[in-house]
C-alpha cells in the first residue's frame, strides 16, 4: 500500500469517529464530494498535521461544497 493510500485510510477512520459515521457512509461521502482527490492533492501538507486539524479541514472542504454533514 502506498503512503498516500495508507494516509487516506487514516483520514477515513478518524473522520468516521469524528462524525459517528460508518465506513460505508464516509466512503460514499468522500467519493461524492471529491475528498479522496483533495487528500491526495494536499497529502504533502496534510500528513504533517494532526487528526483534529485534518477533520476540521475536511469539514471545511465539505462545507464549501454544501455537503450535508452532521
Amino acid at each position: 500500500m502506498s503512503k498516500e493510500n495508507a494516509f487516506i485510510v487514516f483520514c477515513m477512520e478518524n473522520y468516521k469517529i469524528h462524525k459517528s459515521l460508518t465506513g460505508k457512509e464516509v466512503s460514499e461521502l468522500f467519493n461524492k464530494y471529491g475528498v479522496f482527490d483533495y487528500i491526495r492533492e494536499f497529502y504533502d501538507v496534510l500528513h504533517t498535521t494532526g487528526y483534529q486539524y485534518i477533520n476540521h479541514d475536511i469539514d471545511n472542504y465539505l462545507d464549501s461544497r454544501a455537503a450535508p454533514i452532521r
